[in-house]
């Protein structure tokens, strides 16, 4: 896989589970910081880094969800060589759900599970009105309802002057994605919603059940939005319930002792 995507690491030919992370708009690798920690040491996190941002800010983002979905399914033909799963907050579960379907357009083995979180289900109008076309100042605007973004950063002319094109450029790939219709993915889902989440309220995430013919569920944590972080435990304790029991049905005559 090229090293751009992984933030200059490498696959190891040896991982037992690989979990790739997509960001939520405006986000970088960087948001998964620290989830290696939180996991156990047989599921490999690898946050990927979207063009436009944090070790890849000199390339133009995309503003279409098409060529960045293709662009990573190109990306991903020489990272399926162990299982994987996904997962996705916000735009970035957007485009873990269209990465899946991709790949299984393509013969690609698929995710052993697909994790959603933050993101209304396909089909369901969205809450808030469009942000691509707004002022610069209307994006600023918006981060501070969202919360999310720390003040010190808000406030810093030069930063937003950096962060406010990307933001306008993730914004348009939500906005203009157009729904397609396909058979429901044979990967299992678990979806994540916060509580109290202005842009994907729980109301909103209970239509993903019907992308999922092998079973969806749904978890919903306390926070907003970013509940990624302020449950940053309990979104990773989750998962990794989640995978340990994909790995104990894949492999339950090898003792725990072992798998560790």
């Amino acid at each position: 896989m090229d090293r751009r995507w992984l933030v200059g690491r490498e696959l190891r030919p040896d991982d037992e589970l690989r979990l790739f992370c997509l960001p939520y708009s405006g986000g970088a690798a960087a948001v998964y910081r620290g989830w290696q920690d939180l996991l156990p040491d047989w599921i490999s996190v690898y946050p990927l880094e979207l063009p436009g941002r944090g070790s890849r800010m000199r390339e133009a983002p995309f503003t279409r969800l098409p060529p960045l979905v293709e662009a990573l399914a190109d990306a991903f033909q020489t990272a399926l060589d162990r299982p994987f799963a996904l997962f996705g907050h916000s735009m970035g579960a957007l485009i873990a759900f269209e990465l899946a379907r991709a790949l299984r357009a393509r013969g690609n083995p698929a995710p052993v599970h697909l994790f959603l979180s933050a993101k209304t289900a396909p089909g369901v109008p969205p809450t808030l009105p469009p942000i691509r076309s707004a002022t610069d100042a209307e994006v600023v605007r918006h981060l501070r309802r969202l919360g999310g973004t720390p003040q010190v950063i808000l406030e810093n002319a030069e930063l937003m002057e950096l962060m406010v094109p990307i933001l306008k450029a993730d914004f348009s790939v939500v906005e203009t994605y157009e729904h397609r219709r396909q058979a429901p993915l044979a990967t299992p889902i678990t979806v994540f919603g916060g509580a109290a989440d202005e842009v994907a309220p729980p109301s909103t995430l209970e239509r993903w059940r019907e992308q999922a013919a092998a079973g969806c569920r749904l978890r919903v944590f306390p926070g907003d939005h970013f509940f990624l972080h302020s449950a940053a435990a309990d979104v990773t304790a989750e998962i990794a319930h989640v995978l340990a029991a994909w790995r104990i049905t894949r492999s339950p005559a090898v003792p725990d002792a072992v798998r560790r």
